[in-house]
């Protein structure tokens, strides 16, 4: 598939890219300005001979990809999404935000009572599907293909085939996916991200995981 990642010069978006670009899809880098993500695919390409990939800016990214992946801080996420809303329609779009509290990431209580991934499917709006899923997922050794992720990754979505595809993407970076139930639960996988990154911190290691005990292995 042709995969586009908003804000995909972050380490999270990049490592994602990266093993899916090792998978054989083709990755686009957007990012705010066609430089950055240029510069920063190059990068990538440099380090995956055997792969696709290429870089311009979001809105160039999302228009031209069967799916949009939106890693963005959550700062970041109604600008971004206001700038490619149009191009959007009839499209997948897979969040990987959670929201933070800056400077110590401690979990935030939005505004709204939604999750990112829900206020993201109203700034869309119908014509685009939203599914949440990655937020547990540590950067940290993403881009090293030979390390094993161990870790499991909540998929949250309105319809199963859609999380039927995310799954996929999830087998393809070398992860299991696990369908978490409807959109709003996403709140409970944004929320554990503070809670992996405050484990990391306390416990001086890296990569903090979430697993699921009870399901047979695939």
């Amino acid at each position: 598939m042709k995969i586009a990642i908003l804000g995909g010069t972050g380490k999270e978006g990049s490592g994602l890219g990266f093993r899916w670009a090792a998978a054989g899809h083709e990755v686009i880098i957007g990012s705010r300005s066609d430089e950055k993500g240029i510069q920063a695919a190059a990068e990538l390409q440099a380090a995956l001979p055997s792969g696709v990939i290429r870089g311009c800016d979001n809105v160039t990214a999302a228009d031209e990809a069967e799916i949009v992946v939106l890693s963005v801080p959550y700062e970041a996420q109604q600008a971004t999404l206001t700038d490619v809303r149009a191009v959007l329609q009839g499209k997948l779009v897979i969040t990987v935000v959670a929201p933070l509290g800056q400077p110590k990431a401690r979990a935030v209580r939005l505004p709204s009572g939604l999750s990112a991934a829900e206020e993201a499917q109203q700034q869309l709006g119908r014509g685009v599907t939203v599914v949440a899923a990655f937020q547990n997922i540590s950067a940290v050794h993403l881009r090293d293909l030979e390390h094993e992720l161990d870790c499991d990754v909540l998929i949250c979505g309105e319809k199963a085939a859609d999380k039927d595809v995310v799954a996929g993407l999830c087998r393809d970076a070398g992860m299991r996916g696990i369908n978490a139930g409807a959109l709003a639960n996403a709140v409970v996988a944004e929320g554990l991200t503070a809670v992996l990154l405050g484990i990391n911190v306390r416990h001086k290691i890296s990569g903090a995981g979430i697993r699921i005990t009870g399901l047979p292995a695939e």
